[in-house]
């Protein structure tokens, strides 16, 4: 009995460190963004308080760069690649989770093939693509490829789950007289929403994040969302300190705020398949 106490307090006491020193360095930047540019160089480590200012933020908010702009980009680019991946993964995972048809397994595969390559190998085909067809400079040509390169993931994800749900309860949907539209959007939408919520979630902060892909495609300054911004400000004044903390204030933020709100719908959707039976 002593021995399992002394093992839960150790693993509390790892943990608590471990949450100290990740949460830190949000703490020092979220401290900074309210402390003018030469008081963060003097002194990093202190507490704005004679220093006090809000010109940080006004200058990212509203300055050349306006970051509720970028907001919005960025709202519209990962909102419509998780509609689009939730609805591609959603039927494609139905169909290998309640179908058998030839080379069923050898799609599969392919799902999880397609994985492993990533955005840097297939960059030139992909670029030359997006010019042929005009995306160049536009959202959608941040859309698809993004939704292109997350569906495999959710189809990995959906397709477990789903395959986890009583089949009975489909079965007598049909009986009933249910058609196969109503029997996904009653029946497993609602008892795989966890699935889907986890998967939403981690698409759209990849989506949100992603900034090989919209530095490439996305050129000017009002259609760029806020990691491509990051990199401009960050690019332009790499001596403002102020200005940067107050945009990875401002950027960070909402995704907390997001992921503390919907935390235990991404824990069970991440275990929910783990278990038979």
């Amino acid at each position: 009995m002593k021995k399992n106490k002394i093992s839960t307090i150790l693993i509390y006491v790892v943990l608590s460190l471990w949450a100290l020193s990740t949460i830190y360095p949000f703490v020092w930047v979220v401290v900074n963004a309210f402390k003018p540019s030469n008081a963060i160089i003097s002194d990093a480590f202190s507490l704005p308080i004679s220093n006090f200012t809000f010109d940080n933020f006004r200058n990212a908010i509203y300055g050349e760069y306006n970051i509720l702009r970028a907001y919005v980009n960025s709202l519209i680019i990962s909102s419509s690649v998780v509609i689009l991946v939730s609805l591609f993964a959603g039927l494609a995972s139905f169909a290998l989770a309640r179908y058998d048809f030839r080379f069923k397994n050898m799609v599969y595969g392919l799902v999880i093939i397609c994985m492993m390559f990533p955005i840097f190998s297939i960059i030139f085909p992909l670029y030359d693509l997006l010019i042929k067809f005009n995306l160049g400079g536009k959202h959608l040509g941040v859309i698809l490829p993004q939704t292109a390169g997350n569906v495999g993931f959710a189809v990995i994800i959906l397709t477990g789950f789903i395959k986890q749900l009583p089949l009975e309860v489909e079965e007598s949907a049909y009986i009933d007289g249910a058609n196969l539209p109503q029997v996904l959007i009653y029946l497993i939408l609602p008892m795989a929403k966890s699935a889907f919520a986890t998967t939403a979630i981690f698409v759209f902060l990849w989506s949100y994040n992603d900034l090989f892909l919209q530095m490439l495609v996305l050129k000017r300054k009002s259609v760029m969302p806020i990691s491509a911004i990051l990199r401009e400000i960050s690019s332009k004044y790499g001596t403002d300190f102020g200005l940067m903390a107050a945009s990875v204030a401002l950027i960070s933020v909402p995704i907390l705020i997001v992921y503390f709100i919907l935390q235990k719908h991404i824990i069970k959707g991440l275990t929910a398949g783990a278990i038979k039976g």
